[in-house]
């Protein structure tokens, strides 16, 4: 069974990294929409050294603290037990493969971009973000945890959202001047992190349906009754975030258009535009 913390810690940098992410596509685009370019990390603006790579600071050491608290704090160094890996805590094993993938990403894109002793071909870093994704994708979709019921309806949802992730990112190498595909890409992970913290408030938290409760073993229900109102309950979740944070996005995108907004961003239609010019 996992724990609060658990899906907070994640949850935390996926939100810190994708609300950046989509702000700096924003604000970007905006500026010069036909100068665009995508970036799987954006550098902190008019700062100079190395606070400039904040970003990947976060991303490295982020997924290093985690990596340290799945593999050595939750097993107590625990590793085997009669000679075999310790089935325990082959959740926190899990956890911790999937984790050194995102500190591999963090580490490749400080030594690229902060070093400069190597330069790689457009669009790696996309495809390592996306292989990151990907090892999160298995992990939760082939989980040693049995996520079945309550507890299997957030973490399918979860896996979804984590598809998003692999799937923009790919876009991202493919289509790297396209602001959709880099905004969307924000907007995933920003989406992932909410989900995290709502999958921590639901299952571990103040918000556990009613009729259900945590054991060692899981999210359990007292009736099928129960736990369809919770599986509903879930959906609902799903959709209402999806919604607010579109709506952020939009409303953050006319508020970026009308003070930063370069004249290109600003559509007139051909039609109207002849019209305007043949009545004056």
């Amino acid at each position: 069974m996992g724990s609060f913390r658990g899906h907070a810690v994640p949850g935390t940098l996926f939100l810190v990294v994708g609300i950046w992410h989509t702000l700096n596509s924003l604000l970007k685009y905006v500026s010069n929409p036909k100068g665009f370019q995508g970036r799987v990390w954006h550098a902190l603006p008019r700062v100079t050294g190395s606070l400039r790579f904040l970003e990947l600071y976060i991303i490295t050491l982020g997924a290093l603290l985690d990596l340290c608290i799945e593999f050595f704090y939750s097993p107590h160094f625990q590793y085997f037990v009669d000679g075999a890996l310790n089935a325990k805590h082959l959740n926190n094993f899990e956890h911790s493969a999937m984790l050194l993938m995102f500190f591999v990403l963090g580490a490749v894109a400080l030594f690229i971009e902060a070093a400069g002793v190597l330069h790689l071909p457009p669009g790696a870093l996309n495809i390592i973000a996306g292989m990151a994704f990907t090892a999160e994708f298995l992990l939760f979709y082939f989980h040693s945890t049995t996520h079945a019921g309550l507890e299997g309806r957030y973490h399918q949802l979860l896996v979804y959202l984590i598809g998003l992730c692999i799937l923009f990112s790919c876009l991202g190498a493919a289509f790297p001047q396209s602001f959709v595909v880099d905004l969307a890409s924000g907007i995933s992970i920003t989406l992932q992190g909410l989900w995290f913290y709502v999958v921590a408030m639901a299952l571990y938290g103040s918000w556990v349906p009613l009729g259900c409760k945590g054991s060692e073993t899981g999210i359990k229900c007292d009736a099928p009754a129960y736990e369809t109102r919770g599986q509903s309950l879930a959906n609902l979740q799903f959709n209402f975030l999806i919604v607010s944070v579109l709506g952020a996005v939009t409303v953050l995108y006319a508020v970026a258009a009308h003070f930063k907004g370069h004249p290109d961003v600003f559509y007139v239609d051909e039609f109207d535009a002849k019209a305007a010019a043949a009545s004056t």
